[in-house]
């Protein structure tokens, strides 16, 4: 458990980024990604007929790489898509097609993210989206479990998932994370705006 009572939602980013910095070059880092990235292959499995596209991230400050086991997973079956998202001005978020070689650009926060001016990947609308964690909380309403992310402050998944469940009821939005980077209410409660994940994947497996 991470033990920062009483800091703001600021702070709380920056040490949890520290705290995973130090975990990542850590010995125990290798076996944790082995497991999380078994968990995802079992998701990826059970799920099979029902998702045909995924958007992933691309992986930055110490996140766990993804791209290799979700373009396993793509090139298994010739209907699957990737896509990574572009982040707008308006601070939403679009997906559009990504395949391993594709030129990116930078986001104005330095995160490579495909071009919206290339006419051989399309925009796509993602039957489930992968989106990492610095710090997650669970509640219980009415019985069942629900689970919240603490990202990077931005507000761009919020916007942009509370538009695309209108969109797509069906949509899965799973959240990426490790056990420890678990908050309490006393260190951080997620706010009236904040989109709840529908899942959420640690190295324990995944929460549902």
């Amino acid at each position: 458990m991470v033990d920062m009572h009483g800091n703001s939602p600021k702070t709380l980013r920056q040490d949890l980024l520290k705290q995973r910095k130090e975990f990542a070059s850590g010995s125990g880092f290798a076996s944790t990604k082995t497991s999380l990235i078994a968990g995802l292959n079992h998701f990826l499995a059970n799920e099979d007929r029902t998702i045909r596209s995924i958007a992933l991230y691309w992986p930055i400050q110490d996140e766990i790489d993804l791209r290799p086991t979700l373009l396993r997973w793509m090139r298994s079956d010739a209907q699957r898509r990737l896509a990574l998202p572009y982040a707008r001005p308006d601070k939403h978020l679009d997906f559009y097609e990504w395949q391993e070689g594709d030129a990116l650009i930078p986001s104005a926060h330095g995160v490579p993210e495909p071009s919206p001016e290339n006419t051989a990947r399309p925009q796509l609308i993602p039957d489930c989206i992968l989106i990492p964690c610095v710090g997650w909380s669970s509640s219980v309403v009415s019985g069942k479990a629900h689970y919240w992310r603490l990202g990077y402050g931005g507000g761009y998944f919020d916007r942009t998932l509370a538009q695309l469940r209108k969109n797509n009821p069906n949509l899965i939005c799973m959240g990426i994370g490790f056990d420890w980077q678990k908050l309490d209410d006393s260190q951080w409660a997620a706010q009236t705006h904040d989109e709840p994940l529908d899942m959420l994947l640690t190295e324990s497996g995944l929460l549902s």
